[in-house]
Order: C-alpha cells, then structure tokens, then sequence
C-alpha cells in the first residue's frame, strides 16, 4: 500500500480508539462485522465509499448536518491518484445511460468482486504503484450500478472467463461466478455469454466498452498491453459497433446465458 492509504488507515484507527472502542464495538456502531473492521485497518480489505460513508454517518457530526464526511472526502482525494486517462473514462462511465461492455479474458470491472479485482489487478502492468487504491477505485466505480437511476448494462463474456482459475486461490472464481449470477438477475444488467460452439469469431483480440451519454453521443474504452484510451472518432466507433453487434450475434441469449452461469457456478463449489 501507498503512503497515503497507510495514512488514512492510521486516521480510521485513531478515531475508534480516541472513542474508546473495541473492534466490535466499533463494527457494531457502523454495520460491520469485527473482522471486517480488522482487515480495513490492517490493509487486508479496501476501504470502499460504502464503508467511509458508514462511518461518517455513525461518527462524523458534519455527515449528520448534511455536509461531506471526512473519510468519504479523503477516499475521493485518493481517486484522484488514477491516472489521466482512467479519471477521463470514469467521468464518461458515469455520465453514461448505457455501458456496451465486451470482455474475452476476465470479468468486467463492474462486475467484479474484492478479491477477484484484486486478482486481476495485481497482473496488470498498467497498475504497478497502488494495488489496495486501484481495487478502491474500481469497487467505488461499481456505485453506478445501484441507486433510483443505475446504467443499463449489456456485458458480453467469452465463456473462458468462467472457467479461468485465480492459481493458488481457488475460492476467488467460485465466490465471483457466484456473483454474476446475482448481477444477471437484475433488471438493467445483462450479461451474455459467447459459449465453445462459437469457436474463433470477432472481437478475441481485445476488450472494449461502448459507452452512450445523455446526449447520445458514443465514446469507447479500449485495453492494450501498454496502456488503455478513450477513442471518440467516428470511423473507430463505427468499426467498434460492428464488432460489437458482431460479438452479440455469437453470444447466447439472456436466459441460456444466465443458465450457463449458474452451471459454471455450481462446478466451482
């Protein structure tokens, strides 16, 4: 972890102990379990926006007034450690009514759990610094799936992604094939999955996102080996929109996907 993390952690367990509080305690006051409460201070889970937020509202008199908490501030200031072209994308992603989301190797970032982002990002050569920031940032990024307007989300998965183990921790898969069958069963998420029979088809050579803004205008997300891009230009979206109505054309429908899912959840427990 960055130093900057190792601070905010060293501020979360000055204020339970200035207010005299077991871990328990503490867990109790905010909806947390004890060990919950251990692994944030510790470093061995993310502090994530819902667990600040808790927080604050349980112990911050300025939360109660209507005003910013102050581990939910810090926490947005962290966010802000994301490099130019991820701060760029997340304000599309969140500007967005419909996110078109492709992935042929791994889960998409909304859709992932702790430990499978943490997983996947410790991989990532594009994320050598901050692990324990990256994984906050991308399960605060998931806050656009909830509340009264969440984004419709069209995620399409080769089926490889249900079948490939995080090596040496073999409950990982198990605990986010789980998961997306939760996420597929709500109303404006769908995920799609690209089955064995398709074989080689369009879009295997990398991930995309198609995101459509308020105004309709489109803007897409591309992954590469040495860094990823927002691409606006036409001709580009315009190739993308074919291999993406290329890529659903292969994929199974809603529900023999979700069947899919809950089948490859069941050999994973």
């Amino acid at each position: 972890m960055g130093s900057v993390m190792d601070y905010v952690l060293m501020e979360l367990r000055l204020l339970r102990q200035t207010l005299a509080l077991s871990q328990e305690d503490f867990g109790r006051s905010i909806g947390y379990s004890a060990s919950h409460v251990s692994a944030v201070e510790t470093g061995g889970r993310p502090l994530t926006p819902d667990y600040a937020v808790a927080v604050d509202r349980a112990h911050d008199p300025a939360f109660r007034e209507g005003q910013d908490g102050r581990f939910s501030r810090m926490l947005r200031q962290l966010a802000k450690a994301d490099p130019d072209w991820l701060r760029e994308w997340i304000e599309f992603e969140q500007e967005a009514t419909l996110l078109r989301w492709y992935e042929p190797a791994w889960v998409p970032g909304l859709l992932q759990t702790e430990a499978y982002a943490r997983a996947t990002l410790s991989h990532n050569l594009l994320y050598t610094d901050d692990l324990e920031q990256r994984v906050f940032s991308r399960l605060g990024r998931q806050a656009i799936l909830s509340g009264d307007q969440p984004v419709q989300l069209v995620a399409v998965i080769d089926v490889m992604v249900l079948r490939r183990p995080v090596v040496g921790q073999p409950g990982v898969l198990a605990e986010q094939v789980a998961h997306l069958v939760k996420m597929a069963e709500l109303p404006h998420v769908q995920i799609l999955v690209v089955p064995d029979e398709a074989g080689i088809y369009p879009g295997l050579q990398g991930g995309f996102i198609l995101a459509t803004l308020g105004d309709g205008s489109m803007v897409t997300h591309l992954d590469h080996q040495v860094r990823a891009q927002v691409v606006n230009g036409a001709d580009d979206l315009a190739t993308l929109q074919r291999t993406w109505e290329a890529v659903r054309g292969e994929a199974l429908p809603r529900r023999q996907s979700l069947d899919l899912i809950k089948k490859a959840a069941q050999t994973w427990t």
